[in-house]
């Protein structure tokens, strides 16, 4: 009786191990089988695992999971899966859809928030940007996440391409650009020239936006960073068409008129003899150090002269000549 208990189990060990290798010789080729996938990129949430996503991924292979499940008992390591979104080549097997998707390297996107931009820009932006989480907060809102003791986000996101992994909320990306100003502002801070008429890191970004808006030319932001402190030093308006234009808000047609001019609004530099109450728009990091670091000049106008330049007059009667060559065209 023990004989033939003994003969019965060797023989259904040897059944055992002979389907093992076996299972382990058919999934070794269809593991390395090439086959051709549905989609350029799928998604593995929480709760995904590798049967799932591979039926996603290919057609006609559910039937193929209990044989799948069975290497994976014999291969543990195997199948480890993390969330994210994957790019897929068009042709690939289980082993390479297995090393995509335990590799972690998730698509990446990116949004730019440009230099001059404004906060409702580029809110905006992100809200119908592929890939983000809109969100229906408000500014004020968003100000009171962020802890900021700011009354608005004008001027306070550092412009720079964000990248980011799909189903990322907009507020994330807000709070990224809002941190990276602030660091970047401290350090410009930090660099500061001496004399200058601007009492704080929050009233030099006021005017680094006014400076963005003036010129895209970068070489000319500190030539136009010295008139505008040449001008505070002296006591005199302003004079800067970017802030009447944000003043007047969804009013600009495209057209600045002479009663928009004489209007007091908090951001007419043409009546206030200061600098507005808040940025214009976003600004760059080499216009908030144009804004710390002005040139030494008797500049107090410029004009544009074409090209994207501006010609520098050190007194009213040169200015007016000026305008006239290249305004009037006289």
């Amino acid at each position: 009786m023990f004989r033939k208990f003994t003969l019965a189990f060797v023989i259904l060990l040897m059944i055992a191990t002979g389907g093992a290798v076996w299972l382990n010789s058919f999934m070794q080729q269809q593991w390395q089988l090439l086959r051709t996938s549905q989609l350029q990129q799928v998604s593995v949430d929480v709760g995904d695992n590798f049967y799932r996503v591979k039926d996603t991924v290919f057609s006609n292979t559910a039937d193929d999971n209990l044989w799948l499940k069975l290497w994976f008992k014999l291969n543990p390591e195997l199948g480890h899966i993390k969330v994210g979104r994957y790019q897929l080549p068009e042709e690939l097997s289980l082993a390479q859809l297995n090393d995509i998707l335990a590799s972690g390297k998730v698509v990446q996107l990116k949004v730019s928030l440009i230099e001059g931009e404004t906060f409702k820009q580029f809110w905006q932006k992100l809200n119908q940007t592929d890939g983000i989480v809109a969100s229906e907060m408000s500014e004020q809102e968003l100000l009171n996440w962020l802890e900021s003791d700011y009354t608005k986000l004008e001027g306070l996101l550092l412009p720079e391409t964000y990248f980011f992994v799909h189903d990322t909320a907009a507020e994330q990306i807000v709070k990224r650009a809002y941190l990276a100003l602030n660091q970047a502002l401290d350090k410009q801070w930090q660099q500061r020239a001496k004399s200058l008429p601007i009492d704080s890191p929050y009233q030099a970004l006021i005017l680094a936006s006014i400076i963005e808006k003036e010129t895209g030319a970068k070489f000319e932001r500190p030539r136009i960073s010295s008139v505008f402190v040449n001008r505070l030093n002296k006591g005199m308006r302003l004079q800067t068409d970017p802030t009447v234009i944000y003043g007047m808000g969804e009013r600009y047609d495209g057209n600045i008129r002479r009663k928009d001019l004489r209007e007091a609004t908090p951001y007419n530099t043409y009546v206030i003899r200061a600098l507005p109450p808040t940025p214009i728009a976003m600004a760059s990091e080499d216009a908030i150090a144009a804004a710390l670091n002005p040139e030494d000049s008797d500049y107090y106008y410029f004009v544009a002269k074409g090209g994207g330049e501006h010609y520098f007059s050190k007194n009213l009667a040169e200015h007016n000549r000026a305008v006239r060559k290249y305004i009037l065209k006289k």
